[in-house]
């Protein structure tokens, strides 16, 4: 089951390998998904597109780190 943190009114989801993006996210959240390896970090826009930073993170506590720092800055 996906994890939802509220940081700034913004909505991060955590999601576990199982779990559809789409299915957990809405307009203006922010995803974490973790890979075998790294933590991707991804922004649900207005539409259902997904956009990413061009590389994932080492560890979730990085991803975590850089979805509050967007969130602090808004997703507009």
């Amino acid at each position: 089951m996906a994890t939802i943190i509220k940081h700034r009114k913004v909505r991060i989801v955590v999601l576990t390998p199982d779990e559809d993006l789409h299915g957990c996210c809405k307009a203006g959240d922010i995803a974490i998904e973790g890979a075998a390896d790294a933590w991707w970090t991804r922004f649900v826009g207005p539409d259902g597109q997904v956009d990413s930073y061009d590389q994932p993170y080492a560890s979730y506590n990085e991803a975590l780190w850089a979805a509050k720092a967007a969130a602090e800055f808004g997703l507009d």
